[in-house]
């Protein structure tokens, strides 16, 4: 089985990418498309040329390798997709051929995060991926059955329902190893991981929300405003532990 999860960025994307990989039947890749959108779209991104240079940038030779064979013949591949990384143009009818799950947070959470991150008030929708998730999920909608929502509030919440949730949507078995793993780096980190990856490379496992008081004005607002209907179109189908399970 092949389980893309599409998310934004500044989400839990990565804990639950570690989550995965300390699963002894599966093993991750992170964000594989990363290097053909950073060369095709020219976004200027943290150590982009390093990233194009350590990567793919043909989005057709890496679909070939996410639609074939699992690595190391595991039964489980993980893979760390980021909506907004789906290149114009790009066919998706391999996309229909993944077991989807997609992963949302609070848009005024995603864009307070990401402007923090990247020290810039400069952000659109299409920074934190929302626009490119909903289409997805609606094309993917008109494919099959609606993939289910995981939303990263919930999720903290309670990580353990929501995983057996997920594993038993999926027909897989749970392991209560997904909630820790090691501290630190690892192989399967992309290289990008020094500019974004500090907090979850220190943690041992998911973390409790933090309440906190999100205050954001101008262009950060509006681009929150505009990503709120959005977010709520995707959290009508999200994954509740306890339902059909």
């Amino acid at each position: 089985m092949k389980i893309a999860m599409w998310s934004g960025p500044r989400n839990i994307s990565t804990a639950m990418m570690r989550a995965w990989e300390n699963r002894p039947d599966c093993t991750v890749v992170d964000e594989p498309l990363y290097a053909a959108w950073l060369a095709d779209s020219g976004a200027d991104h943290p150590g982009r040329d390093e990233v194009i240079a350590a990567g793919e940038t043909d989005w057709r030779k890496v679909v070939a390798e996410l639609t074939g064979p699992n690595p190391d013949g595991l039964p489980l591949w993980y893979q760390k997709h980021m909506c907004h990384h789906l290149i114009d143009g790009m066919d998706w009818d391999w996309i229909a051929s993944l077991t989807n799950v997609f992963l949302v947070r609070r848009p005024e959470a995603v864009v307070a995060s990401y402007v923090r991150a990247r020290g810039t008030e400069q952000i659109t929708p299409d920074d934190i991926g929302l626009p490119r998730q909903i289409k997805l999920f609606d094309w993917l909608s008109g494919q099959q059955a609606p993939p289910p929502v995981i939303d990263s509030d919930a999720f903290l919440d309670n990580p353990r329902g929501h995983l057996q949730a997920l594993c038993h949507h999926l027909d897989i078995g749970y392991d209560d190893g997904m909630l820790s793993w090691p501290p630190g780096p690892r192989d399967s980190d992309g290289i990008w991981a020094p500019h974004w990856y500090a907090s979850v490379q220190a943690s041992t496992g998911f973390q409790s929300p933090r309440q906190q008081s999100i205050s954001l004005s101008g262009v950060a607002a509006d681009v929150a405003a505009a990503c709120q209907p959005l977010y709520q179109s995707l959290m009508a189908h999200r994954l509740v532990p306890g339902q059909g399970t």
